[in-house]
């Protein structure tokens, strides 16, 4: 009996440092992540407070949402006597921080510029995770964006935004390369918010079209206050 008892300790110890749960890598401070998932069903993300609603679910898992507002870097274009909106306008005044505490950009205009710190090693997830870019199996590096390279909407008309993030079929999202780097070594594949519409088999704004770009319906996540 001493000897079963004398055995079992070790083993539960061992069980108890096993069981313990991994160094937490986000800071309080965090204001900025690219969501390790998509919502899931395309360009279709519920409107702007459904990607809302992403971000914010996303941050609270991780440690900190509340009393954080976090809002997705999106734009809309005006339709059915409604205004667009401008995802610049959306994701407050900044500095933003990743979760490892790195400043990705310190204002809007400073996001906006040739200058901003954002890179695949930079632009973490809410997890602190680097996220799989061009080179990588499978590539992940669209974010959906809707936007202008300044992070204005684009014009009514040609659909930039998978009908203001409504749609799953017809329609087309304009994304970004959180990697800078596409197929070329032009602007467009290093710019982080517009480098290319979406489009595919079934009309541009299915999940399986996002992904056949190289996307999986990511986002960026900002801490508006």
């Amino acid at each position: 009996m001493k000897f079963i008892a004398h055995i079992a300790v070790p083993a539960c110890l061992a069980f108890v440092v096993m069981a313990a749960p991994p160094a937490v890598a986000q800071t309080a401070d965090t204001s900025f992540f690219v969501t390790s998932n998509g919502i899931g069903n395309g360009g279709n993300l519920g409107g702007l407070a459904g990607a809302d609603n992403h971000c914010q679910t996303l941050a609270q898992a991780a440690g900190f949402g509340a009393p954080k507002t976090w809002r997705a870097y999106l734009s809309t274009q005006a339709a059915d006597g409604k205004a667009a909106v401008n995802a610049r306008d959306r994701i407050g005044k900044g500095p933003w921080k990743n979760v490892k505490g790195v400043v990705v950009a310190k204002d809007v205009a400073d996001l906006h510029s040739a200058g901003n710190n954002l890179t695949k090693q930079t632009a973490l997830s809410e997890k602190g995770d680097v996220i799989n870019g061009a080179g990588d199996t499978p590539n992940r590096h669209d974010v959906l964006t809707g936007s202008q390279a300044d992070g204005t909407a684009f014009a009514a008309g040609e659909d930039r935004t998978c009908k203001n993030w409504t749609s799953s079929t017809q329609g087309a999202a304009m994304v970004g390369h959180f990697d800078r780097k596409g197929l070329r070594d032009d602007e467009p594949s290093k710019s982080w918010n517009m480098s290319h519409p979406s489009r595919g088999p079934d009309g541009g704004c299915s999940q399986a079209d996002l992904k056949s770009t190289g996307g999986d319906g990511l986002l960026y996540c900002f801490a508006a206050n």
